[in-house]
């Protein structure tokens, strides 16, 4: 019996994604105006009262593209330690985690503008992507804190206003239909510049 609810729940998870990617995928086609949800069940195999059972609602579908959402950029972040670096080696790092996600799963990030975009117009929305815009804003406000605090970055810097430059920035940049990986190190060695101490000498070269 176990066993039998174990590949149940497996089963369903795996559904599950299928539906997330699949509306993912037609949010970076058609935009969010395009998302239907025969056009989901198509892609994914299904009939539409079984898209239903696992999505009942809108709302819900949005849910569930953003918990998808969500799953990668925390598997993304755990799969290089953090425990024992400094302030700017996270603040690199974190460079790091968005430029490897604009090279290899550019769609992510398109979804993740689109939901954003969208949510200012759509309560519904806006409460699927808040936690995941808070969450990216918390990170960075915290290691721009710690930064602080440690002398590694400006004294009078504000951590939280600096979050939303460096957020601001990075969504910004990944919307620009001429984006390129060296222009990222650009733009991440200037915010590097605009945050860190002055007064303390760094020889190292950002990620």
């Amino acid at each position: 019996m176990t066993d039998t609810i174990a590949i149940r729940r497996e089963t369903t998870e795996g559904r599950r994604l299928e539906i997330a990617l699949a509306a993912r995928a037609l949010i970076v086609e058609k935009g969010f105006e395009g998302l239907r949800t025969r056009d989901i069940a198509d892609r994914v195999g299904i009939n539409v009262a079984t898209l239903h059972y696992h999505v009942p609602s809108k709302e819900a579908l949005i849910g569930l593209v953003a918990e998808s959402m969500r799953d990668e950029f925390v598997a993304q972040h755990l799969s290089r330690p953090r425990g024992t670096l400094t302030p700017l080696e996270l603040l690199r790092l974190e460079f790091v985690d968005l430029k490897e996600t604009f090279e290899t799963n550019p769609d992510l990030l398109k979804v993740f503008s689109e939901l954003v975009e969208r949510g200012r117009r759509d309560t519904r929305i806006q409460a699927a992507i808040d936690p995941l815009q808070r969450k990216w804003r918390g990170i960075v406000a915290g290691i721009l804190a710690a930064g602080k605090a440690d002398n590694s970055m400006r004294a009078n810097l504000d951590p939280e206003a600096g979050a939303s430059m460096i957020i601001g920035a990075m969504r910004g940049f990944w919307q620009l239909p001429d984006a390129t990986l060296e222009a990222f190190d650009q733009l991440a060695a200037e915010i590097e510049r605009a945050v860190v101490n002055p007064e303390i000498s760094n020889p190292e070269d950002p990620q």
